[in-house]
């Protein structure tokens, strides 16, 4: 009897596995993950893209730098889109983060730098609630494929960051790595406003 037990347990663990590997991701899903893992990339580019330039800016600016970041922004975009709603508070982020880039190359002196890359660093507050995102569109069984492409797009964007943006550097200036980012930035923007809808699978 607990032979048959056994055999009938391990035949539905079988049947449970090959029904979830049968699950098959819809495209809608497909295309928010593609959009917002070049959102992730951006970012964690706008994020690196300077540190080969410290020497320059304290050069420029007479002063030591330091980076900032949207930490303490994080919760609050958090309870923020589950009020008002997940897609209008990342349009708002984006814009807020688009305003952050495009003032930031402008900048002339160390205070309104960090302003600006305060401003920009709201931008790291898009993350959770792109995770939210994945949430909603993907089904249970593969949430973690996902999360685990938006995980690795930090990684990528750092590394893109540290090499593109020090060639970038070195050719045109520190202020040229904000002015790449701008119009990805609105592309961006605009691809989550027209294209993007907030639905929740089951």
């Amino acid at each position: 009897m607990e032979a048959a037990k056994e055999k009938n347990t391990n035949s539905n663990s079988k049947l449970t596995h090959d029904t979830s590997s049968q699950v098959k991701i819809p495209f809608y899903a497909w295309k928010v993950l593609g959009v917002l893992s070049l959102v992730a990339t951006m970012v964690m580019y706008a994020e690196t893209m300077l540190i080969p330039a410290i020497p320059d800016l304290i050069k420029d600016f007479g002063t030591s730098y330091s980076m900032s970041s949207g930490a303490v922004m994080t919760p609050i975009a958090g309870k923020l889109s589950d009020i008002y709603g997940k897609k209008k508070i990342l349009l708002a982020i984006m814009a807020i983060y688009t305003i952050g880039v495009s003032t930031a190359g402008f900048a002339n002196n160390i205070s309104f730098m960090l302003v600006a890359r305060a401003i920009q660093g709201i931008g790291m507050s898009m993350f959770p609630i792109a995770f939210s995102l994945i949430r909603d569109q993907f089904l249970r069984e593969k949430i973690s494929i996902g999360q685990g492409i938006i995980t690795s797009m930090f990684a990528s964007g750092a590394v893109i960051g540290l090499s593109v943006g020090g060639t970038i550097i070195q050719h045109f200036g520190w202020q040229a790595t904000f002015f790449t980012i701008i119009p990805i930035s609105i592309s961006l923007l605009i691809v989550i406003w027209r294209f993007i809808r907030v639905t929740q699978n089951p």
